[in-house]
């Protein structure tokens, strides 16, 4: 096995930079250093340009929802939730959910901001209505 192949399996994959990051309290994403634009799922090569330069940025944490389902759920398991995919600022989406508002009254183009919560274990991205509840 060539040397590069070898230390780029001994390296953390993204995903897993990722993760142990949100566990530490930091949200990041990946930006490109050729085209400079930003990534979201963690990965090796820029999807926009298929440059391997990667490096790891922080977000403004700030987005608009995207799309927005509510799924129904028994009151004994929580009751209803929001799934929503938000358009981070840096252009990227990702999928999470917004709280701070009734699932149903979260709508498309509804400004949130990032947050960090626990879920069992580990630490997840939220969003919640930008200024907080309404």
């Amino acid at each position: 096995m060539p040397k590069d192949a070898q230390a780029m399996l001994a390296d953390p994959g993204p995903d897993q930079v990722y993760r142990e990051a949100l566990n530490a309290g930091t949200f990041q994403i990946q930006q490109c250093t050729a085209c400079s634009k930003h990534i979201f799922y963690p990965r090796l090569v820029c999807p926009h340009c298929g440059s391997n330069e990667i490096a790891w940025a922080s977000p403004s944490g700030q987005g608009t929802v995207y799309s927005t389902t509510v799924v129904r759920r028994k009151p004994e398991r929580g009751g209803d939730i929001n799934v929503a995919m938000v358009e981070l600022d840096e252009g990227v989406r990702m999928m999470s959910r917004v709280e701070g508002l009734p699932p149903a009254e979260v709508t498309i183009g509804l400004r949130v901001t990032a947050r960090l919560v626990e879920q069992g274990e580990n630490k997840q991205v939220i969003f919640e209505p930008a200024g907080g509840a309404q």
